[in-house]
């Protein structure tokens, strides 16, 4: 099929479904919250085998969308099958660890099941942790061995790069599986404490997109590991409360302006047995950000961030000796954004991406550091690297070049003298996994289409489905279809005239000559994205369903726009971004099918913050708001988020004190519901609790919903149901629903 008719064919099938013929069913809480997943059979982690003969991918049970088995199809045809299946390998999955919940929390796991796997260098086996246990699949036969059956968990387990080794940290400690000969190695054994091996810091997990403290050289000769120290961090006892009581958690939190863990890496040489620290310089109070090593082996890079964050060092690293040397500095102004696009090249230079030029873009460096051209340019960032063929000198990357709504996957040549072709079709969203001479897997989703998977050639034509959730008769939303509406993009300018991107959703069956109530979903932090050309939530169709017209908006501080766009509110939260909502809310106001009396604002975490600051401004006048989990004075928050837009509270007082929630109370307008978590280890549960407690001293009304037992968000079908009737309730009551 021609992917440019992608799209179209998926708007196609949506219309034949909505004949007259089809029942047009309402779509309802209690069905959105059910199996099997009104989705559709949607892969997740899609990766191609190291040889390119296989595709690996998570999908959910049909009989439970919460539990992920691992499923491989073959590249060169045949049907997928079901490599590992988690409810057979353990039937009855007990309680994680601590560090577990904690490590699956920063990396937004909700799913049990296989919920991660790795492939070694040569695409012979499959690790994948599975509930606190370690399995392998072999490709040869499809056999699943287990490795693992302890009282203690084994926490990010990877398998070597020949193969010939497992490694995990158990209890504190990194431990390598001899597979030949079926036996542990120690790698250390002092883990305690503050003190953690190979285990990346909350720090890491939360905000650095870093889930891992360990790294194999490609000859497994080596392992790169980190060793932590939280002993100075703050500890801020946490009241974990839970439906069966309550206990509290001596959680170390690194708050803004507080002290962080201090990060070592250490190389431990396989062959011999020890191991040598690496020299990170004499400043303790820095950030490890990325580690990664030379296609040879023979270099240990390190990226090193000051704790301003307005520096990042690329060091090279002797990993027989530990010595290093400052191979490239990247400065900024505002700060230095981390990235995955950082790429070793066969000879021994590197790719590394900035914003220098004014948006993000690549930047192809000799092995000496020196700069020999920049990749790519434009007014448009980047948004990752996927593959580099040095023998045909290009680079595959995916980026939102003519329109930030969607994205796609282009290829360009490394010497930047071209300009770079898109791959991918359609006007919708994707993301891809490429492989040898540019075979991608490739992963495709509109406001039409359900998300699907195919493999694709190098010029972007299907060679084969890997699972193509067609939005047809048998589909699980086929009841609902006749109903579905589709949102419209458009952008409105912010007070300095730079577009802003927006889409409005509107309910079943339209009257354009009557004024609807509206809700903007918000959530307004840096480095998110919330108006894409991609399926939308379905929960949130809900608001459809109930007469609602549901708005989102970018504003300045959103991710995929230029350097300018995105530090707009450097050292000044709840500023820029509340100014921008509001010409939103004015836009959305003048609009004749809303009513302007009408509009409620809903939004999580981030979103959650933005609500109080929007129903505390007077210009806003909102009806009603539904805050969850919000951030609400920003010393409360960690160090590596917080101290990047508002730098310390020592350094920024009238930027934190501007942003304080408490201080705006009194302004208050419309009807405030607050939702928290009561064992949130991210944004801690004090952020709600001082609201609360404001409201109370001031004799203000407000509503609250509060979850035992649940972190930064609300997990399961039966909380989930629950919490979007309460959604519906609050706003239907406030807003006068259909």
């Amino acid at each position: 099929m021609n992917l440019s008719l992608l799209a179209a064919t998926s708007l196609a099938t949506l219309a034949t479904l909505t004949a007259p013929a089809l029942a047009q069913e309402r779509l309802t809480p209690e069905r959105v919250f059910d199996n099997p997943s009104l989705n559709g059979p949607t892969a997740r982690s899609v990766t191609l085998s190291p040889d390119g003969e296989l595709v690996a991918y998570l999908l959910p049970r049909q009989d439970d969308a919460d539990v992920l088995d691992l499923w491989a199809a073959p590249v060169a045809g045949g049907e997928p099958f079901r490599l590992v299946d988690a409810r057979a390998l353990v039937p009855d999955a007990g309680e994680l660890s601590e560090a577990e919940i904690a490590r699956r929390e920063r990396m937004r796991i909700s799913q049990r099941g296989v919920v991660e796997y790795s492939w070694d260098d040569q695409g012979r086996f499959i690790l994948t942790p599975l509930e606190g246990d370690v399995f392998m699949a072999s490709r040869e036969d499809g056999s699943v061995r287990r490795l693992t059956e302890t009282e203690a968990d084994e926490i990010d387990a990877k398998v070597s790069p020949n193969g010939n080794y497992v490694s995990w940290v158990r209890n504190q400690d990194l431990v390598v599986y001899d597979l030949a000969n079926g036996f542990e190695i120690p790698v250390t054994s002092d883990g305690e404490g503050p003190t953690t091996w190979a285990t990346a810091e909350f720090i890491a997990q939360e905000e650095m997109d870093r889930d891992t403290g360990y790294w194999w050289s490609p000859d497994e000769r080596y392992i790169a590991l980190t060793r932590v120290d939280e002993s100075g961090v703050d500890i801020i006892p946490r009241l974990d409360i839970q439906g069966s009581g309550a206990t509290t958690i001596e959680q170390r939190y690194p708050r803004a302006g507080r002290p962080n863990a201090v990060v070592q890496v250490w190389v431990h040489d396989m062959t011999v047995g020890d191991r040598r620290q690496v020299d990170l310089g004499e400043n303790e109070d820095i950030y490890v950000a990325r580690v990664a090593w030379s296609n040879d082996g023979r270099t240990l890079y390190v990226q090193r961030q000051s704790r301003d964050q307005r520096t990042l060092d690329l060091l090279a690293v002797n990993p027989r000796t530990g010595d290093s040397r400052v191979v490239l500095t990247e400065t900024n102004p505002h700060w230095v954004d981390l990235t995955h696009d950082f790429t070793p090249l066969d000879d021994g230079g590197f790719l590394w991406s900035s914003d220098r030029d004014g948006n993000l873009h690549l930047y192809r460096y000799g092995a000496d550091g020196a700069l020999l051209n920049q990749v790519t340019q434009g007014d448009w960032p980047i948004r990752g690297v996927e593959h580099v063929d040095e023998d045909a000198a290009r680079v595959w990357f995916m980026a939102s070049v003519n329109d930030p709504t969607q994205q796609h996957l282009y290829v360009t040549g490394l010497d930047g003298q071209s300009e770079p072709e898109r791959i991918t079709g359609g006007e919708g969203w994707w993301s891809a996994d490429v492989g040898e001479a540019g075979v991608f897997v490739g992963n495709y989703s509109d406001p039409a289409t359900p998300p699907n998977t195919a493999l694709y050639a190098a010029d972007g034509g299907r060679l084969r489905w890997i699972e193509e959730n067609a939005l047809d008769g048998d589909h699980p939303y086929a009841p609902f279809v006749a109903r579905h509406t589709q949102p419209t993009y458009g952008t409105i300018q912010a007070e300095d005239g730079t577009d802003l991107h927006y889409q409005i959703l509107t309910p079943p069956h339209f009257d354009p000559a009557r004024q609807y109530p509206a809700i903007i979903e918000v959530y307004g932090g840096p480095g998110v994205q919330r108006v894409t050309r991609s399926w939308q939530s379905l929960a949130s169709r809900l608001y459809l369903e109930a007469g609602y017209v549901v708005f989102r908006l970018d504003n300045r501080g959103s991710s995929n726009r230029s350097a300018a766009f995105q530090t707009a509110l450097d050292r000044r939260l709840g500023t820029v971004e509340v100014d921008d909502q509001y010409a939103g809310l004015q836009w959305l106001r003048a609009q004749p099918y809303v009513d302007p009396a009408r509009i409620g604002a809903t939004g999580w975490s981030y979103g959650g913050f933005m609500v109080l600051m929007m129903m505390t401004d007077p210009r806003f006048d909102l009806a009603a708001g539904a805050s969850g989990a919000p951030p609400t004075e920003w010393s409360l928050y960690d160090t590596h988020y917080t101290e990047r837009f508002m730098g310390t509270p020592q350094d920024n007082a009238s930027g934190y004190a501007a942003s304080d929630v408490i201080a705006r109370l009194e302004d208050l307008e419309g009807r405030l519901m607050i939702m928290h978590g009561m064992a949130d280890d991210n944004v801690i549960f004090e952020n709600a609790t001082r609201v609360i407690n404001g409201l109370q001293e001031r004799s203000m009304p407000f509503e609250m919903m509060l979850y035992p037992g649940q972190r930064h968000g609300v997990r399961g079908n039966p909380r989930q149901l629950q919490q979007w009737r309460t959604w519906l309730d609050f706003f239907g009551r406030e807003l006068g629903e259909e």
